[in-house]
């Protein structure tokens, strides 16, 4: 075989529509826009707009609530935790705050603070400094004989 002999499976390609190239080609002289018109034109898209009668979105009751400024916790879970205390990433003889979990890699970045959820397993006995826990985390940290500071 050579290069000149490679050739697409049969189907596999199809040709592009030449829209208004002339009556042949049966898309030709307004090129299936109708006449004249916003719509007719070019770098026109009216989005929602449907004619004139009320649009779906407005149809539609509105629900529910949206904060406009909500606040965004980096979250942790205890199995994760865990693993860390176990691969000796983070000591759990010594405070855990914010600023530990960001330094051992557990977190990224502190963002509106760091929220503790009660995922996974907890054996080691620690001391927690978090922004948020849930009721769940707090206990199981107190199950496994530690504590979970949150601020007032």
């Amino acid at each position: 075989m050579k290069l000149n002999q490679l050739r697409d499976n049969e189907g596999a390609t199809k040709k592009a529509k030449r829209i208004g190239r002339g009556p042949g080609s049966g898309k030709g002289k307004m090129g299936g826009r109708g006449i004249k018109g916003q719509k007719s034109r070019s770098g026109v898209a009216i989005a929602g707009y449907e004619g004139g009668q009320m649009p779906l979105y407005m149809r539609l009751p509105k629900r529910g609530f949206n904060m406009r400024n909500p606040k965004k916790h980096a979250v942790i879970n205890l199995g994760i935790l865990q693993k860390f205390i176990d691969a000796k990433k983070i000591d759990a003889k010594k405070e855990i705050t914010e600023d530990v979990l960001v330094e051992s890699g557990l977190v990224r970045r502190k963002l509106d603070g760091v929220r503790l959820l009660a995922k996974g397993e907890l054996t080691s006995k620690v001391k927690l400094s978090v922004t948020g826990a849930s009721k769940a985390a707090v206990e199981a940290v107190e199950k496994a004989g530690g504590s979970v500071t949150l601020p007032e």
